[in-house]
């Protein structure tokens, strides 16, 4: 009896760290690719935010992390700067809307430094499926809206939903969600327009602990 426990027990051992062998194996293989993917994918998002036309630099490189109110939270978010032969010309902010009708919707703004808005992106969200969820690109083309829009100022009225008086539509059924989306990219850009005077001393990505 004793035999076949500390047999089965061996057994067991062998199996576990034969497993455990080859679950670091297939990791460190496939660890590289994943990471690779997860560039392309980030350097795809960015491309639709800010145009890859208007900048030349290692944009995913020059990570910076900004804390403000008007990114929707007291967390650190990520900023990303383009530069067009040395100069900075814009960035992406990865910003928050806090007030989406089933919770925060995590956003990317893309824009210069002057408020035109290059492009949007909704990065997370939990809105309902078949409303809320048109902020989406890959459900509606709705987000494109923001493309090359000129933010005038804080009190700019065009910058809200119709049922607000602005010029962005509204989802049938739904409006808390694209007035959170809009309301959130209208901070985010008159956040960035303060940002000329700030980038020098803007702790980088890499300062980071998360």
């Amino acid at each position: 009896m004793l035999d076949a426990i500390r047999k089965n027990g061996v057994t067991l051992a062998i199996f576990a760290a034969v497993t455990t062998g080859l679950t670091a194996v297939i990791n460190t293989v496939t660890k590289s690719t994943i990471d690779h993917q997860t560039v392309l994918q980030q350097k795809t998002l960015l491309d639709q935010v800010v145009p890859p036309e208007m900048y030349n630099n290692a944009m995913q490189q020059e990570c910076y992390l900004v804390t403000d109110p008007a990114l929707g939270n007291g967390s650190p978010h990520h900023l990303y700067l383009a530069r067009k032969d040395g100069q900075p010309v814009a960035v992406a902010v990865e910003t928050t809307a806090p007030d989406g009708y089933s919770g925060a919707i995590q956003m990317i703004v893309g824009a210069n430094f002057t408020g035109k808005v290059l492009g949007v992106r909704v990065i997370e969200h939990h809105e309902t499926p078949g409303l809320g969820d048109k902020i989406e690109l890959r459900i509606s083309n709705w987000i494109n809206s923001f493309n090359g829009v000129q933010l005038s100022g804080k009190d700019d009225k065009r910058f809200a939903v119709k049922k607000d008086g602005g010029d962005f539509d509204q989802f049938t059924g739904a409006t808390i969600t694209p007035r959170a989306v809009v309301n959130a990219a209208k901070r985010t850009t008159l956040f960035i327009e303060t940002l000329p005077e700030k980038l020098a001393s803007l702790p980088t990505c890499g300062d980071s602990n998360e």
